[in-house]
């Protein structure tokens, strides 16, 4: 597939599914030794630790990353530091790089860097599994109220063209799919979006009343469940 036939986004969106169906489609995990960049909670980690030989997970966020080393783990994880434009890991020893929703947090600058350390650490016919939330939903239209990132995931996704059409990284496929989000309550919601320690949410009181008012629009007895729609980019390393 050719960079130019690459898409950021879909707006006809059908299918909705958890992205551990998805990983179960185009990944292979049993035997492989994997690479998380941009573990965060470390959830999707933990599900692919069930399958691969190991998991290296690296995040950047120290508090993050501290209580992922404190909690109980499987002896095939290891959390460690380290970002994706300077991996700490061996040329050609990884059979499978995944990054979930992380590459837009990389630094603009830098998000080549990553492409090529994801090419330096794969081994040949390794795959890099991407993930990016498309800008796109009534979940974004919440979040870019206080925390809009059109411009860096439209960079995000330049920096993949630019690895394909740099050979750098051949572009196996794309899916795209909606993923639901659910939240009891906006004090939920606030947890979970608000109250991340990567990124420091200052918002003004005015600001606040206006993200809340904007969720508990969608507030149901049940809750609100939003569809987050989400581009997967599946890569590899040719060559010997």
């Amino acid at each position: 597939m050719k960079s130019s036939e690459m898409r950021i986004a879909d707006p006809d969106i059908a299918r909705v599914a958890d992205e551990a169906d998805i990983l179960k489609e185009l990944l292979s995990l049993p035997g492989a030794k994997v690479l998380e960049l941009g573990c965060g909670k470390a959830d999707k980690t933990r599900l692919i630790a069930r399958s691969a030989a190991s998991v290296l997970a690296l995040e950047v966020d120290t508090i993050q990353l501290a209580e992922n080393q404190a909690a109980d783990k499987p002896d095939n994880i290891q959390f460690g530091f380290g970002a994706a434009e300077d991996i700490p890991v061996d040329d050609s020893s990884i059979d499978i790089v995944l990054m979930f929703k992380s590459l837009h947090h990389v630094p603009v600058e830098r998000m080549d860097d990553a492409f090529s350390e994801i090419r330096r650490v794969l081994k040949p016919g390794g795959v890099a599994y991407i993930s990016e939330p498309v800008y796109a939903g009534d979940f974004n239209e919440i979040i870019r109220l206080f925390h809009d990132e059109k411009a860096v995931r439209e960079a995000a996704f330049a920096a993949e063209m630019n690895a394909v059409s740099t050979e750098r990284l051949s572009l196996l496929g794309q899916i795209f799919f909606q993923q639901p989000a659910h939240f009891d309550d906006f004090s939920q919601f606030e947890d979970r979006t608000l109250k991340v320690t990567h990124t420091d949410h200052q918002l003004s009181p005015a600001l606040y009343e206006t993200v809340r008012s904007a969720f508990n629009r969608h507030l149901s007895p049940g809750g609100v469940t939003l569809h987050v729609p989400i581009r997967v980019d599946l890569f590899r390393k040719d060559g010997l």
